[in-house]
């Protein structure tokens, strides 16, 4: 970037003053609030996050630094919930995703797997087991839960990536066999009742290390 393109101070002043308005225009939302999906607190959030990337930017173009704050952007935000107060059913949505980083452990285990009981998944693809990421696979996530695949990750070679979990209200539980075919079609943010997600960008041991750091800094 040229130096004609570049911020000047002021307008990083000014950004960071832009900030610390919305902080008070939030915090006030926030105090004011007139329910748990008051559009206002909204609104306010949207703002904040929107002023606060414009500071990052501002203060990464004219001094090459950065902010310590990581906030979802619009589209990583949930829209307020429209569903109904009193849920008859619900929906759990899970994703998790896994890299395979030891694909001879992964193969080892879905052959061990085989070995013990050569009808786990059709006596044809016992001799492939051993040495077909593919089949490995197929074994694995035929013979164990996915919540014990989860805590047992590491054993077969596997390492974790995201994951989240939506729960979202339905009117009634469809009929057997209705949507397993497309699971995931139906999904409508506005009916999510809770999402818990879990990302390395979220890691929760980096951020007490940094809040310690900041409260040593603090006593100093």
């Amino acid at each position: 970037m040229s130096d004609a393109a570049q911020p000047t101070a002021a307008e990083v002043r000014a950004a960071a003053e832009a900030v610390k308005a919305a902080l008070d225009r939030h915090l006030a939302a926030v105090e004011n609030r007139t329910g748990e999906d008051d559009p206002a607190v909204y609104a306010a959030f949207n703002s904040l996050a929107a002023a606060a990337e414009a500071y990052d930017e501002r203060l990464y173009d004219r001094y090459d630094e950065v902010t310590p704050f990581e906030i979802p952007g619009a589209d990583d935000s949930l829209p307020p919930y429209a569903g109904p107060e009193e849920p008859n059913a619900l929906s759990v949505l899970i994703r998790r995703d896994y890299a395979v980083v030891e694909p001879q452990r992964l193969l080892a285990q879905a052959q061990r797997i085989a070995d013990v009981d050569p009808e786990v998944d059709g006596p044809e693809s016992v001799p492939m087991v051993g040495t077909s990421v593919h089949a490995a696979l197929g074994v694995l996530f035929g013979e164990y839960e996915p919540d014990e695949i989860a805590s047992r990750h590491k054993e077969f070679g596997l390492e974790e990536g995201d994951s989240t979990l939506w729960v979202s209200a339905t009117d009634e539980i469809p009929e057997p066999g209705e949507w397993l075919s497309t699971p995931f079609d139906q999904a409508d943010p506005q009916r999510i009742v809770c999402r818990f997600d879990v990302s390395s960008v979220f890691d929760e041991d980096e951020l007490g290390e940094d809040l310690d750091d900041l409260d040593e800094e603090a006593e100093s």
